[in-house]
């Protein structure tokens, strides 16, 4: 288990899956609508946006590529998924691309500002694009928009 402020953790066997639960002030979960998973290869980064994501009342789960990315997106259902779009194996276009897109939006996240990345993106499904760096409050905003879609 992990010794995360905030509380919650994950469980040994979780197959790699950093699962982080968050609790309101009540000490019940978030609501399920406050629910992200982030896809980055670059840990780190996945980090910084798990810390302003929670601190911000969201519950968030990480994948450390593409594959891993789908797979958790199947399983869980989350209503938002951040996704950075170069990493190896499937790149977040081809994420996105797969994804249900009747039950979750997607927000790009990356360092490749160019508008052909960003028309690709959004041709395969995202509704938002976010180029690195970023600002926390930026970020909270873009999941906002996209959670009252």
């Amino acid at each position: 288990m992990t010794g995360a402020p905030g509380g919650g953790g994950c469980p040994p066997d979780n197959g790699g899956v950093s699962r982080q639960w968050n609790a309101d002030a009540t000490g019940t979960e978030a609501a399920d609508d406050r629910f992200v998973l982030v896809v980055d290869d670059d840990a780190v980064l996945r980090r910084v946006v798990r810390a302003v994501l929670e601190a911000d009342g969201f519950r968030v789960l990480e994948a450390h590529d593409g594959q891993q990315g789908l797979e958790i997106a199947a399983a869980e259902r989350p209503p938002v998924v951040i996704l950075d779009v170069m990493m190896p194996g499937l790149d977040g276009v081809e994420v996105c691309r797969r994804l249900d897109h009747k039950a979750t939006k997607v927000l790009m996240l990356t360092a490749i500002g160019d508008v052909t990345t960003e028309v690709a993106s959004l041709e395969a499904g995202a509704r938002g694009y976010l180029t690195k760096p970023f600002s926390s409050m930026e970020l909270l905003d873009r999941v906002e928009e996209l959670l009252r879609q």
